[in-house]
């Protein structure tokens, strides 16, 4: 598989460039799909999920626009992600020696209006679950399929598809940058004599479904989420992009992203579209 950004200069040649973006360099997993026939114990996107035979499986009870009632019967929800932290090892794992390595996100099929925070507006409601992949010994076979789901082109039902990892630097988008730097990004950003101008060396912000990085601010300006815990700046923990070759369409076909607190993921997430 050709990588993501093959026209992309390295981490090094960037900084060479343009040293001042030094304190602006994140890691980051990009994790490409392919469609596929994805197992239990592999990374996925829409395929089937480790799941313990005796753990209840997510369901979602918040009011969508499939339901007519204002307290509907719960629906179950659907697989969107799962990443084994082998295929995207990063500080964004929890610590400790029972530290997880499956991460698993889940949605519920359905659009919801004005869910409660910290869950994203017009979109599905999210749940995610960490786990160690050697503690699930008895695999639930089939999960529960849901009772509503949105219309075909929602984009809420992800294709089953396999993941490759190519990890990256990622730098913050030029809204996040001094002043100063944003002359020199653009520069770095222009394509070569002959290319298409309106396709830009893609330098900050990288796109796609991701572990780590920087998020883009593409309709609104930058802010920040803070913890409601500890009150700790929460940095992007996960992306999930709409993608033609998933299926997957959250906002304006553009992405899902998780922010999580640094200190403790326990401290709860929050949820944008952008």
């Amino acid at each position: 598989m050709l990588q993501p950004f093959p026209d992309r200069p390295s981490a090094e040649a960037i900084l060479a460039a343009v040293p001042g973006l030094a304190p602006y360099a994140r890691p980051a997993v990009i994790l490409e799909p392919t469609p596929g026939t994805p197992g239990v114990r592999e990374s996925s996107i829409g395929g089937p999920l480790l799941w313990p035979a005796d753990e209840p499986w997510p369901h979602c009870s918040v009011p969508d626009e499939s339901s007519a009632e204002e307290e509907p019967e719960p629906s179950a929800m659907v697989p969107v992600v799962q990443v084994f932290r082998a295929d995207a090892p990063g500080a964004w794992w929890p610590d400790g020696p029972d530290g997880a390595d499956v991460f698993q996100l889940l949605w519920c099929p359905n659009m919801h209006w004005d869910p409660p925070a910290p869950q994203p507006d017009v979109n599905p409601v999210i749940e995610i679950r960490w786990r160690r992949a050697a503690d699930v010994t008895d695999v639930l076979a089939e999960p529960p399929v849901p009772l509503r789901t949105g219309d075909e082109l929602d984009g809420f039902m992800p294709r089953p598809c396999t993941l490759t990892s190519f990890p990256y630097t990622d730098f913050a988008n030029t809204d996040e940058l001094p002043e100063d730097l944003v002359p020199e990004v653009w520069r770095l950003m222009e394509p070569d004599n002959g290319a298409d101008p309106d396709q830009q060396v893609p330098i900050t912000s990288l796109g796609g479904i991701k572990f780590g990085g920087w998020p883009y601010w593409g309709i609104t300006d930058p802010y920040e989420h803070r913890c409601d815990v500890c009150d700790a700046v929460m940095p992007l923990l996960f992306t999930v992009a709409s993608d033609n070759r998933t299926g997957i369409v959250v906002g304006r076909f553009g992405d899902l992203r998780v922010f999580a607190c640094p200190r403790d993921v326990g401290h709860g997430y929050w949820f944008d579209v952008q």
